[in-house]
C-alpha cells in the first residue's frame, strides 16, 4: 500500500497538484476536525466507490490511518484501484506536524 506523509500532502496542496482527498471518518468526527476532504464514511465505501477517481492520485485519510488503510485495501482488491495513498498518521499527524489548531480527539 502506498503511503504519503502529512508533509508531502501539504506540499501537494500548496503546489496545486490534481488529487482527490477522501475522509473515511464518521460525520461527527468530520465536524470536530477536517482538512478539506470529501466525506465518505468507511461503512459507505462499497456503495460510493464510483465517487472515487481512478484517473488521478487519491489520498485517503481517517483519524490515525487504520480505517483509511482498510478502505484502500478494499478498493484495491474489489475495485482494482492502483492510485490510492494512505495518509500516514491521519488527522492526528496533521494536527501534530502541520496545523496545531486542528482539534485532536
Amino acid at each position: 500500500m502506498k503511503e504519503i506523509s502529512v508533509k508531502e500532502l501539504k506540499q501537494w496542496m500548496d503546489s496545486g497538484d490534481d488529487f482527490q482527498l477522501i475522509d473515511v471518518r464518521e460525520p461527527n468526527e468530520y465536524e470536530v476536525a477536517e482538512i478539506g476532504g470529501e466525506l465518505i464514511p468507511l461503512a459507505t465505501i462499497p456503495d460510493n466507490a464510483d465517487k472515487i477517481a481512478k484517473d488521478k492520485k487519491v489520498v485517503v485519510h481517517c483519524r490515525s490511518g487504520k480505517r483509511s488503510a482498510n478502505a484502500i485495501q478494499f478498493l484495491e482488491q474489489q475495485h482494482g484501484f492502483d492510485n490510492l495513498y494512505n495518509l500516514e498518521g491521519g488527522i492526528l499527524a496533521w494536527a501534530d506536524e502541520i496545523d496545531p489548531n486542528i482539534q485532536k480527539y
